[in-house]
């Protein structure tokens, strides 16, 4: 009895093992998995932008050319007409080409915008700043809106700047994150120094609190020791 009791007992733990190093396998799978799903996602993310930027440069090169050079030429049919009944026509023309060279502008330049990738802007910041080591969070979904790309990218610009000129830090952390209801970004360096007077600061602080500003965000800066910014922009709807 005591010797089966003590080959049951092994037999357990045996298959207690086996089912841990099956669901650590199937663990280590999923995550795997999940890795790998999102790598090519994100691989098609990059393409669907890569894509639109051609699209764009390809309207930009080839119908803008046709529609600008045709505004010229009705121009130029304006100029030499002399007969009234042309006048109304040709005028007509040039409205609806005018137009259209508008609409197409502005297709351009949505498609420019909506191409930007704000993780890869960042990271191509963070390398291009070689004054200290940057330690940086990215932790936002793609589906960002256009403006809050453009506010955080340039305010990491500015912050970057400033730090330069003004801080002895030497390390900077840089956390972009999005939360349910807002986005937030934090920019902070481990200097010691007293930064210049933020009420008569330049024209670059002037702008950063501008842009938080036009998207109904708070910004909080702090330039006694080193530099520190605090930023949330409340998502719309």
């Amino acid at each position: 009895m005591e010797r089966n009791t003590a080959k049951s007992q092994i037999l357990e733990e045996k298959l207690r093992r086996i089912q841990d190093d099956s669901k650590e396998r199937n663990l280590l799978l999923s995550q795997k998995n999940k890795a790998l799903q999102e790598k090519q996602d994100y691989e098609i993310y990059n393409a669907t932008l890569k894509e639109r930027n051609r699209i764009a440069r390809e309207i930009h090169d080839n119908v803008g050319h046709v529609l600008s050079r045709s505004i010229l030429m009705v121009g130029a049919a304006k100029t030499i007409n002399k007969d009234p009944g042309m006048t109304a026509i040709l005028k007509n023309l040039e409205d609806s080409l005018n137009h259209a060279m508008n609409s197409i502008r502005n297709s351009v330049h949505d498609l420019h915008d909506e191409a930007v990738n704000l993780e890869e802007v960042e990271k191509s910041l963070v390398h291009e700043f070689t004054f200290c080591s940057v330690q940086m969070v990215y932790d936002m979904t793609r589906e960002v809106p256009r403006e809050v790309k453009y506010c955080f990218i340039s305010i990491t610009k500015e912050a970057f700047a400033n730090i330069m000129k003004h801080s002895n830090a030497t390390k900077v952390q840089l956390i972009l994150r999005e939360h349910p209801g807002l986005y937030q970004l934090c920019i902070e360096d481990n200097g010691t120094n007293t930064f210049y007077d933020p009420e008569k600061s330049g024209i670059g602080i002037v702008n950063m609190k501008e842009r938080v500003n036009a998207l109904g965000g708070t910004i909080q800066i702090f330039t006694d020791k080193g530099f520190r910014i605090f930023i949330t922009i409340p998502k719309c709807g």
